[in-house]
Formats: C-alpha cells, sequence, structure tokens
C-alpha cells in the first residue's frame, strides 16, 4: 500500500507564492504518474497538472497554466507544485494522487483514474 503525504499548504495574499510537496511510501516511486487536483466548495475536483514517472512531461490546465510548475525527485520520493502569481480562485484543498504506468501511456487526468491519494492541504488565498 502506497501512501501519500502532502505539505506546504497556507493562507498567502493574491499574487503570492506557495510550493507543495508530495512524499510516497514505497520503492516504486518512479513507475508513478503524479498527479495535483484541487477542490473548491460546491465544486469538482479537478485536475490541474501532471507529470510522468520521469518529469520529463507535464501537463496542465487551462487555469493554472504559466503560473504552477510540477517537478518531481524520484531519489526523495517526492513531487511538487510550484505555485506562484496565485489569485483568489486558487482557493482550495489540494490533494496529490498517483498511479502505476507503463513507459509510454497517456498520463491520467481525471480522478477516477488514479489509485493512491494523499490527505489534501487547504490553500486559501486572499484578495
Amino acid at each position: 500500500q502506497v501512501q501519500l503525504v502532502e505539505s506546504g499548504g497556507g493562507l498567502v495574499q493574491s499574487g503570492g507564492s506557495l510550493r507543495l510537496s508530495c512524499t510516497a511510501s514505497g520503492r516504486t516511486f518512479s513507475t508513478y504518474a503524479m498527479g495535483w487536483f484541487r477542490q473548491a466548495p460546491g465544486k469538482e475536483r479537478e485536475c490541474i497538472a501532471t507529470i510522468t514517472r520521469t518529469g520529463l512531461a507535464t501537463y496542465y490546465a487551462d487555469s493554472v497554466k504559466g503560473r504552477f510548475t510540477a517537478s518531481r525527485d524520484n531519489a526523495k520520493n517526492t513531487v511538487y507544485l510550484q505555485m506562484n502569481s496565485l489569485k483568489p480562485e486558487d482557493t482550495a484543498v489540494y490533494y496529490c494522487a498517483g498511479r502505476y504506468i507503463g513507459l509510454g501511456v497517456r498520463i491520467p487526468i481525471t480522478a477516477s483514474e488514479y489509485t493512491y491519494w494523499g490527505q489534501g492541504t487547504q490553500v486559501t488565498v486572499s484578495s
């Protein structure tokens, strides 16, 4: 069983930055595609970023493109989400998610395609 533990959320002013971290247990992290999702009150959980098992390719939702950057350090079993130019509409609970994926396979961008989930971390952006 893989466990994902997130950290780095908090309260920040509009225009500020935060970096989220998600550390996985186990020895197979390098075989997982990882995704970042967020869920605001009353809204569905949305995929905002994904990163391949090698970290060489990423996907971003239009709402965060150019402001957020996903990266990973497989030696540390950790994936990161650097969030810059934060806006009040970025306020949500942020989750990391992971699943095993073969090389060359399309990275999943829907929540139902992911196997493992972090506990979530609150990000609040004040105006």
